[in-house]
């Protein structure tokens, strides 16, 4: 598929304590650099998946802004349409991990996607040409998010990001005419406020280790987490959302659900943001779809 992903492009800071960390305290650990972003980490994810990926962005107007333009491009993520926004618009994130790889804090300065409006943006999705698929995550903009459900013409995909972040898409809906998008990826915190947004045809709401709980319109489905070794938790729900567009508009739940809960786990097993040390070709898998109970076969 074609897709086009728009939203944040970050450096990660990712630290993580030797042994179980102590608020308030230096902890002894490992600390390195990786490029981030929600955003650029689902476009990064569907390369890897094989999908084509133009990613539409802002990226700091400093060095780390410079290091997760290029990380792009050593990833075969179609920039050509980005810029970079004006200098001292930074834009990083800063993980604390404990010992297991579970993050214990994190703090985002987000400052470049700011820029990424809908006057940015409108001429440059004019000449994109056809695409499969439009993603957006809450970092840009509520007015973007809003001008996003009503002039993308093919399923549109919203990740929450956070429970900060997630409000911006219920103030969009509201903004908006159309009022409705295909598919919501969001955490539990996130599900928690947007608890009452309606026009969403998919809702995929991360579990961490208990699964994914995936609602349609008036049924839910829960589907457990594949057993795995967590050596970083950072990326895996930008992975898990990767799978779930890469399975396409057309699969069912239980398809996309599996796809998405196997890339997650394949990240989780990474020490980096985005498990570079992988292709696609996982193989068959067996899918088992709750409603019919009948075992489906899936190559991706």
């Amino acid at each position: 598929m074609r897709i086009c992903v728009i939203g944040g492009a970050n450096a990660d800071i990712i630290a993580t304590s030797f042994s179980a960390f102590v608020p308030g305290d230096s902890n002894p650990g490992s600390v390195h650099l990786t490029a981030g972003g929600v955003g650029r980490n689902i476009a990064h994810n569907l390369v890897l998946l094989g999908d084509e990926v133009v990613f539409l962005t802002l990226f700091g107007g400093d060095d780390f802004g410079r290091f997760t333009a290029e990380s792009c491009r050593k990833a075969h993520i179609d920039i050509s349409f980005c810029d970079c926004s004006a200098p001292g618009a930074r834009s990083c994130f800063l993980s604390i991990n404990d010992c297991d790889g579970e993050m214990v804090g994190g703090v985002a300065d987000m400052a470049a996607a700011d820029g990424i409006t809908p006057e940015w943006l409108a001429p440059k999705m004019e000449q994109l040409g056809d695409v499969d698929a439009f993603v957006a995550d809450a970092n840009i903009p509520v007015k973007t998010l809003a001008y996003l459900i009503d002039h993308t013409d093919k399923p549109f995909y919203v990740d929450a990001v956070s429970g900060a972040k997630a409000t911006k898409i219920k103030e969009a809906m509201a903004m908006s005419v159309k009022k409705h998008f295909f598919t919501l990826k969001c955490n539990q915190i996130e599900n928690a406020i947007l608890a009452d947004l309606q026009g969403v045809d998919r809702r995929f709401v991360s579990l961490g280790a208990d699964g994914l709980e995936v609602v349609e319109g008036d049924t839910k489905h829960l589907f457990p987490a594949l057993p795995c070794h967590v050596v970083n938790a950072t990326g895996a729900g930008d992975a898990l959302m990767a799978g779930i567009i890469h399975a396409g508009p057309e699969a069912t739940i239980a398809e996309a659900a599996h796809i998405g809960l196997l890339c997650a786990k394949n990240n989780i097993e990474s020490s980096d943001t985005v498990n570079q040390h992988w292709t696609r070709d996982f193989g068959t898998m067996t899918c088992d779809n709750d409603n019919d109970h009948d075992n489906q076969k899936l190559r991706f």
